[in-house]
């Protein structure tokens, strides 16, 4: 286990683009004297220790993370190796349930094998303290900080009362869920069929005019208007629930 830190904005890419930027001069180190297929896991989970470690120095948010190394099949018959080279498969990311690569790159027989981890990142966060039916407005005495895995989903926790606190459920929530962002929504301003005010910007001007929302509208959601000459028109609904077409 280590103790690393990382910012309220934290992504599991952003923190993979980091953990292998921080790991990238350890791998040529491993491989001192030979390695067996028993001595995998152990050089898997130095590797992930290390990147992690040397991202504190570039974060802000403290995270406490945890590392678990799974086993390899043990039908695999490795050939004993000189040198074997961590790295991080294309598409995977260290974060929640995943894998990293292990390579021999010297040896009598190289080969390539994927050892599965689980990197765990345990942080503060707001959970639910009773259940939020879709639509309901979140408020203060709906959740409390405690501390949660925030890579037990690839969806980013919100970290800030400020980001959750007056809007609404996307979804039923169940008590005991820390909220991440796919979960919570701004409130509805219109519903479809409303008429609305359309402001039309360009380059050097602005139009203000009226139609009819096809949808209903949020603060910073993308709706369709019909005009009063019958065109559908795309735009972005702002704070006052105006809708800003962009030319």
């Amino acid at each position: 286990m280590v103790d690393s830190v990382f910012p309220l904005s934290l992504t599991a890419s952003r923190m993979t683009r980091a953990v292998v930027r921080a790991g990238v001069g350890w791998l040529v180190a491993v491989g001192a004297s030979t390695v067996w297929a028993e001595d995998l896991a152990d050089i898997s989970n130095q590797w992930l220790q290390g990147a992690l470690a040397q991202t504190q120095a570039q974060q802000s948010m403290p995270l406490r993370m945890e590392v678990q190394v799974g086993k390899l099949d043990p039908r695999l018959n490795l050939a004993p190796c000189l040198r074997v080279e961590p790295y991080l498969p294309s598409g995977s990311k260290l974060w929640g349930r995943t894998r990293i690569g292990m390579r021999c790159v010297e040896g009598t027989k190289p080969w390539n094998v994927f050892m599965p981890v689980t990197i765990r990142a345990f942080g503060p966060a707001w959970v639910l303290v009773n259940n939020v039916s879709m639509g309901e407005v979140l408020t203060h005495e709906h959740a409390m900080q405690s501390e949660v895995d925030w890579a037990e989903s690839p969806h980013s926790i919100i970290a800030l009362p400020d980001d959750w606190v007056g809007q609404t459920a996307a979804r039923n929530l169940t008590a005991g869920m820390a909220l991440r962002q796919t979960m919570v929504k701004a409130p509805e301003i219109f519903k479809p069929g409303a008429g609305v005010k359309v402001l039309v910007q360009g380059s050097g001007f602005a139009v203000t005019s009226f139609g009819k929302a096809l949808e209903s509208g949020s603060a910073g959601q993308n709706v369709r208007v019909r005009m009063e000459n019958g065109r559908t028109v795309i735009g972005t609904v702002n704070q006052q629930g105006e809708v800003v077409v962009a030319q």
